[in-house]
């Protein structure tokens, strides 16, 4: 089955940083947006940051200017750079790819219906605490 394997959580105290990275396991990263999701405990999973086969990117509100979305098709690898990480930030990251970034509306990243997205691959768990 092709999915992504993302990988580099852990246990992160609050205001540290992580880097994530979400690799295409078999196959060429799709040429097409690439979004990063989170599930934090008992809530649903949200879209936080996208970033488009040009290398545009997209973040929800309350990631833009701490987290950073990047891509080396080279390595058929997608990155999310997280800094000034958060007590509430404790979630369980996974990245997914579709045809286009979800939209931005009012601080907030609208994805396609979940089935759109491929790829999907296992996550990685953060945990912010000290």
């Amino acid at each position: 089955q092709l999915q992504f394997v993302e990988s580099g959580g852990g246990l992160v105290q609050p205001g540290g940083s992580q880097r994530l990275s979400c690799a295409a396991s078999g196959f060429a990263l799709p040429n097409s947006g690439i979004t990063w999701f989170r599930q934090a405990p008992g809530k649903g999973r949200e879209a936080i940051s996208c970033i488009t086969s040009d290398g545009i990117t997209h973040y929800k509100d309350d990631v833009e200017g701490r987290f950073t979305a990047s891509r080396d098709n080279a390595k058929n690898t997608v990155y999310l750079q997280m800094n000034s990480l958060k007590p509430e930030g404790t979630a369980n990251f996974f990245c997914a790819a579709s045809g286009a970034c979800p939209v931005r509306f009012i601080g907030v990243l609208l994805p396609q219906p979940f089935v759109e997205y491929n790829y999907w691959g296992l996550g990685t768990q953060v945990t912010v605490s000290s």
